[in-house]
């Protein structure tokens, strides 16, 4: 028996209008208010340690978004190149000589430190795979971001020497987690980048990368090698 389709209500087809709206209009908002937000928390931070002369803001009858920011970003990339040379060296040197006579600023600027060239380094793997392991229990499966090869004596008391550190991030906030040491044959090495993961992630798997399978999996997904 052929049933008509019935044509959707006014009222479905205004909810319907407004999702699609809401979901075009959205992203786009509340990425421009961060922006803004950030541009303006940063032009507070360094507008008023620049000059008056040097600001555009003294001749204006209007302040200048975005000039701090810009003043910033030049500043931070002039001391990294006034640094790189051995004057530059010599300077920091003495700079950390004298941080290190501080007990407490001590610990909290090398701690920093540390945490800044491991994720910026560009020598640094951190952070450039996504994996899969099987947490709480066997059975279940948790996306992990993958850091680096277990090193020191954390590897060395581990057993088979061969194990890599890994972040497990909970849902929805992925900044917070679980270091994880785990052998290297327990983890499968996802083809999904780790900004792909982590949306994933924070979406608590609602939204999740194409993935085109050509072939059917069968059996057990391979380990693929970790990235150099």
């Amino acid at each position: 028996m052929n049933e008509k389709h019935k044509r959707p209500g006014a009222g479905v087809r205004l909810r319907n209008y407004f999702l699609t709206g809401l979901i075009i209009v959205a992203p786009v908002f509340i990425t421009a208010y961060l922006t803004w937000t950030f541009i303006g928390w940063v032009d507070g931070w360094v507008k008023p340690y620049i000059p008056a002369p040097y600001n555009p803001d003294y001749y204006l009858p209007f302040a200048v978004p975005g000039f701090g920011l810009l003043t910033a970003l030049v500043l931070i990339t002039l001391i990294g190149f006034l640094t790189a040379n051995l004057v530059g060296r010599s300077i920091v040197a003495f700079g950390e000589s004298l941080l290190d006579r501080m007990p407490l600023v001590r610990s909290l600027y090398k701690g920093l430190k540390q945490i800044f060239q491991t994720v910026l380094a560009e020598q640094s793997s951190s952070f450039k795979q996504a994996g899969l392991i099987q947490y709480p229990r066997q059975g279940l499966w948790s996306i992990v971001f993958v850091a680096t090869e277990t090193k020191g004596e954390v590897d060395h008391r581990l057993p088979g020497h061969d194990s890599v550190s890994v972040f497990l991030p909970t849902t929805p906030n992925p900044t917070s987690g679980f270091l994880l040491f785990v052998p290297r044959k327990d983890i499968i090495i996802l083809d999904m980048s780790v900004e792909e993961a982590a949306k994933m992630v924070i979406s608590a798997g609602l939204v999740s990368p194409d993935f085109p399978r050509k072939l059917p999996v069968q059996g057990k997904a391979k380990v693929k090698p970790l990235a150099p």
